[in-house]
């Protein structure tokens, strides 16, 4: 792999993307290839995880504004950092892809949806849109092979109706309803992890975007 650029001012960037759609892999690579600083999900360290994946009605909201504090203590932390950050999934995901897909699913009342979405109306003001959003965007089939691979018990019992709500908020989200800068990487046919080719035409994505480097090229992964 060629030598990778220095850059010399701080950044926010966001991984996005669907349960096993690769986002905590990508943002390790990234902070490792770059010396960006990475920020994570508090998946690990959710205490209403497991309740929701066993009673999603019951527990949605519980899940949601926990997900939400945990994300607006990351946005207040990345406002006033001095270093380029990669991040885990971010606030606008939680909101208008998670929280958005409950909602519609009938998983979240009236009540507790207008509630959520006034505490993050509140929010929104202190908060620094990233300066790249990279769309890890993979079709249901392969995010159930990576959620099967990975073997996290919690996930086991995920419906398959589920993820393709996701889905489906994720390219409502990115193409009609975020305003942010959109990196859109179809990741289906990739394994950035274990192969070097396509980490390189990642990053090599990445420049293009952030600094025009060859962004006049028709980009293509084949």
């Amino acid at each position: 792999m060629s030598s990778r650029l220095v850059y010399s001012f701080a950044m926010y960037i966001a991984i996005a993307g669907n349960i096993g759609a690769g986002k905590t892999t990508l943002t390790k690579m990234l902070a490792r290839y770059y010396g960006w600083e990475p920020r994570f999900e508090s998946v690990g360290f959710n205490p209403y995880l497991e309740d929701y994946y066993s009673d999603i009605p019951r527990w949605s909201f519980c899940l949601e504004t926990y997900f939400l504090k945990e994300r607006f203590k990351d946005m207040l932390a990345i406002a006033q950092s001095n270093h380029t950050i990669v991040q885990d999934r971010s606030i606008f995901e939680g909101v208008y892809v998670f929280v958005t897909n409950n909602y519609r699913r009938g998983d979240l009342t009236q009540r507790d949806y207008d509630t959520y979405m006034e505490l993050f109306g509140h929010m929104k003001s202190l908060m620094r849109m990233p300066d790249l959003m990279i769309y890890l965007r993979k079709s249901v089939p392969a995010l159930i092979e990576q959620i099967q691979k990975r073997g996290r018990e919690y996930e086991q019992g995920m419906q398959i109706d589920y993820l393709k709500d996701l889905n489906d908020r994720y390219e409502e989200f990115i193409y009609h309803h975020y305003e942010g800068r959109v990196l859109v990487i179809d990741s289906d046919h990739m394994n950035f992890e274990q192969n070097p080719e396509d980490f390189r035409y990642i990053v090599n994505r990445i420049d293009a975007e952030l600094f025009g480097l060859f962004s006049k090229y028709n980009w293509s992964k084949e």
